[in-house]
């Protein structure tokens, strides 16, 4: 008798979900890519852009923050206006226009104009994010989606990897060919590609299972089945509605923590690389390779953490976890500054890794509560509340290093963030999920 068992096939709700991992997730995974260096690009292009366009600190980060201002307004209409239209034409309108205002950066002139064109690629790119969590909760059941979150947030890692020494070389190598400065040929090669792969979503994303080919009919269903499944966690709380998602303090409380996790986020993409040439004194190329650095080892943790979590199904426990994590590394990133760039870089990768760490099992708990329209409301209500902590640290970090001289009080008021938001994780989710009705 052989020893070798044979293997018993998949069930259909395996296959399908193996197939629609390898056949969406890389195209989500490519799309944020380029949408996220679109939305950070202007982190390097400062390097060169502050000293030609006699932009101070504070200058340079309000116009930076005033993204998320518009981003905020538009976000819920956007995600409200793709649950009925469907992902793949909205997508695609969303990917073209910002593509082609952040290419229309390069034409900045001063502090106004860049004013006007970061107001307006926030109102471009607004539903693009809740969009891709909400499109995923029509494919993934709950117990798969902060794996599936993490290996499509990866692309933020990926786009801080590669679009570090990318636009180091661009800065470096292409400034004052054809009479335009470095930081214009950044917003211009960096930009174009969101124009093409808009066209590439129209014509290639599916809205629903139901849609594609490479499912079979058995597959369908099987994933049917398991997204109309209640939830283990909280099945008599659902919420179906626009009017219940807003009226929900689940929605509100996971929309405050989120903000800190965008000031996090946001204070640390868009200032890092000014923080790494202050404590190296490097050329915008070295100062691009050391940023990968941190969003390398984030890529990494951030996977195995969430895959790690969707298998004991601990969702707030590593939350709160990862969140400390990053607020203690931070907090001591910003008082090793003058211990030499080593320590700092190592300390700031901690800190990315932790913050990273907490997107899976955070984007896995409103879709354990919301369904329907509501997903759509509440997943875009979070995250554009949420970013707005993405308009308040670039402002904030640039207004103390104006102030004092360093970045140290502003890193510190990152870290305090999430410090407070690990504080409403380990207090607040437990009261809203006891006193829900």
């Amino acid at each position: 008798m052989s020893r070798t068992a044979t293997a018993a096939p998949p069930t259909p709700l395996a296959a399908a979900l193996r197939k629609t991992t390898w056949r969406l997730i890389p195209f989500m995974f490519l799309l944020y890519v380029v949408a996220y260096i679109d939305r950070v690009n202007v982190g390097f292009a400062q390097l060169q852009m502050k000293q030609a366009l006699q932009f101070s600190d504070a200058v340079y980060g309000f116009g930076a923050g005033l993204f998320f201002v518009t981003y905020f307004f538009f976000e819920l209409p956007s995600n409200l206006l793709l649950h009925r239209f469907g992902p793949r034409r909205w997508m695609a309108r969303i990917m073209i226009t910002w593509g082609a205002l952040s290419t229309a950066m390069m034409f900045v002139r001063g502090e106004w104009s860049f004013y006007a064109l970061r107001l307006a690629l926030g109102v471009a790119e607004a539903g693009f994010f809740p969009g891709m969590i909400l499109y995923l909760t029509y494919w993934f059941p709950p117990r798969e989606r902060a794996t599936a979150v993490a290996r499509f947030m990866t692309a933020i890692g990926l786009s801080l990897v590669v679009g570090g020494p990318v636009s180091g070389v661009i800065l470096d190598g292409l400034h004052g060919r054809w009479g335009w400065a470095g930081w214009q040929w950044l917003f211009l090669l960096e930009g174009l590609p969101s124009v093409v792969l808009g066209f590439v979503t129209f014509a290639f994303l599916p809205d629903r299972p139901a849609d594609v080919r490479w499912l079979s009919d058995a597959e369908k269903a099987a994933i049917d089945e398991a997204l109309r499944a209640a939830p283990a966690a909280e099945p008599q709380h659902d919420r179906h509605t626009l009017r219940e998602a807003l009226a929900d303090g689940r929605v509100w409380l996971l929309a405050t923590i989120y903000f800190a996790f965008a000031m996090g986020l946001y204070g640390l993409t868009l200032w890092v690389p000014q923080i790494l040439k202050d404590v190296t004194g490097g050329s915008a190329l070295r100062v691009g390779l050391l940023s990968a650095i941190p969003y390398g080892l984030a890529s990494v943790v951030m996977v195995a953490w969430s895959r790690s979590t969707d298998r004991t199904g601990a969702y707030r426990r590593n939350l709160i976890v990862a969140t400390l994590v990053a607020a203690v590394a931070l907090g001591a990133a910003a008082l090793l500054l003058d211990a030499g760039p080593t320590a700092t870089l190592v300390a700031l990768s901690v800190g990315v890794a932790g913050l990273f760490a907490t997107f899976g099992p955070f984007w896995a708990l409103p879709s354990a509560f919301l369904r329907g329209t509501a997903a759509a409301a509440g997943i875009a209500v979070i995250n554009s509340c949420g970013n707005l902590g993405g308009f308040a640290s670039p402002w904030l970090v640039g207004l103390v290093k104006k102030h004092t001289g360093s970045f140290r009080g502003g890193i510190l008021l990152l870290a305090g963030a999430l410090g407070v938001a690990a504080l409403l994780l380990a207090v607040g989710l437990r009261r809203e999920r006891a006193g829900a009705k």
